[in-house]
């Protein structure tokens, strides 16, 4: 991991999405000449979205092998699975249901109408978690992390002054009472995030 830090400025929110989007797919290709496979962790929001919609549309998206990308999330909304506020849902509308990616290579939080109770859903993602683990860690390395910022400058669904920003023992953890709605969060902590190879913090606006 690199402790290089870039900020990258573009005039407008299209030409930011169309840059990241183009850069994903070039550093996604290296990895996988480099690594031969990768693990994504993928963000919400207008951005997020916005950035895997980009991707779709690149006349790039065929080049890669995208039975050798896992994709994973930073954090969910625990709401049913065909819920529209689902960040599941929005990524496999923009970019997941139109790529080769066999199913058991996507790893979607568990949905409340699968898991009701958030606490054994944030246990069941962290069992994934580790199933996947390397070089000792009971996580995956993620090779590229996108990442949002709220306006209350909440990361994931660690929210500023929160017991879950805090968490450094667990990977996952339930956040129950969210600012913004909806109110139950399931979210990667800290020290899963931070031990990304690669935090691409996407953010538009003034």
């Amino acid at each position: 991991m690199t402790n290089e830090r870039r900020v990258l400025v573009h005039p407008d929110k299209e030409a930011l999405t169309a840059s990241v989007a183009a850069r994903f797919l070039t550093k996604t290709i290296d990895i996988l000449d480099d690594l031969g496979g990768a693990n994504i962790a993928l963000t919400g929001g207008t951005m997020g979205i916005a950035v895997l919609e980009a991707v779709n549309s690149s006349p790039a998206r065929d080049t890669i092998d995208w039975s050798r990308v896992h994709f994973w999330w930073g954090d969910e909304r625990f709401v049913p699975r065909d819920d529209p506020d689902r960040n599941e849902r929005q990524a496999r509308e923009a970019l997941l249901d139109h790529i080769a990616v066999p199913p058991e290579n996507i790893h979607p939080f568990p949905s409340s109408d699968e898991v009701p109770d958030i606490d054994e859903a944030a246990r069941l993602y962290a069992a994934e978690l580790e199933a996947f683990g390397t070089d000792g860690a009971p996580f995956p390395k993620f090779d590229i992390t996108f990442l949002g910022v709220g306006p209350d400058g909440h990361i994931a669904s660690l929210f500023p002054d929160r017991a879950g920003i805090r968490e450094t023992e667990k990977t996952v953890i339930a956040e129950r009472e969210s600012p913004k709605p909806p109110p139950a969060r399931l979210s990667l902590t800290r020290p899963v995030l931070n031990s990304s190879d690669r935090i691409w913090l996407v953010l538009a606006g003034s």
